[in-house]
């Protein structure tokens, strides 16, 4: 394969902003809509038994499975924050097969439990998907353990897509992840300026992106009328990457 269309959300764990409606299904309606190749998820319930059993239309699988489906045959979960009741953490969707995937833990506190999730596709390209901390100290620890990550576990020479919630508004941890990295972010390859997906009813903060090398950005868009901005409290970022 190519041509690959990626597409990135934070789904706020399967509700709406305010946490006012559960959005699940409508959320896999619009993931099947958008014909993403590869889909990068965050807040990805595993297991909540409180929701389960107060929550009318929760699936009877997890939610990974449930926004799976048919249409993404392999799939990757991130067990990241863990609580008595349930977990939640990052996702990755495929029509690619994986060669392999694991989950390195950022969490720098016990309170707010992060991750990446990296799996690697059959056809050599390394998958990252992270969600990183709303603390600006918090940030920059986890900045640098994921950029020595990738330096020392990913040769410069392969192809790689990073994707998720930076939740990075000051823009501080893009400027290390473009010096240090050299990865080309795609809304501001397309566009000159780092999408606003933040909150989905009206964007105003610049969170979430799409990092690669190795590709070509052929178009890139934020997904943010409707049906988008009602399923998550963050707007989708869906870009189409052709490979050098």
């Amino acid at each position: 394969m190519s041509s690959y269309r990626i597409l990135t959300l934070n789904i706020h764990k399967g509700f709406s902003a305010g946490n006012r409606t559960f959005t699940l299904e409508g959320i896999r309606d619009c993931l099947r809509a958008s014909e993403a190749n590869v889909v990068f998820l965050q807040e990805v319930v595993g297991e909540n038994e409180k929701r389960r059993q107060k929550v009318a239309d929760w699936p009877d699988s997890n939610q990974l499975e449930y926004l799976a489906d048919s249409v993404w045959e392999h799939f990757a979960y991130g067990k990241n924050a863990i609580y008595e009741h349930g977990h939640h953490g990052n996702a990755i969707l495929s029509e690619i097969p994986f060669k392999d995937f694991r989950n390195i833990d950022l969490s720098v506190y016990s309170f707010s439990q992060r991750g990446i999730l990296h799996g690697k596709t059959e056809e050599g390209i390394h998958l990252l998907c992270v969600h990183l901390g709303l603390f600006e100290k918090e940030r920059q620890q986890q900045v640098r353990r994921l950029i020595d990550y990738i330096e020392e576990e990913i040769p410069r020479d392969e192809a790689l897509i990073l994707a998720g919630d930076f939740n990075d508004w000051r823009g501080k941890a893009h400027a290390q992840i473009e010096g240090r990295l050299g990865l080309v972010e795609s809304e501001l390859k397309v566009r000159g300026k780092l999408a606003r997906t933040f909150p989905a009813l009206a964007p105003v903060l610049a969170m979430d992106r799409i990092y690669q090398r190795g590709f070509e950005v052929m178009t890139s868009q934020v997904l943010s009328g409707k049906p988008w901005k009602q399923v998550s409290d963050h707007c989708a970022i869906v870009s189409e990457l052709r490979r050098r």
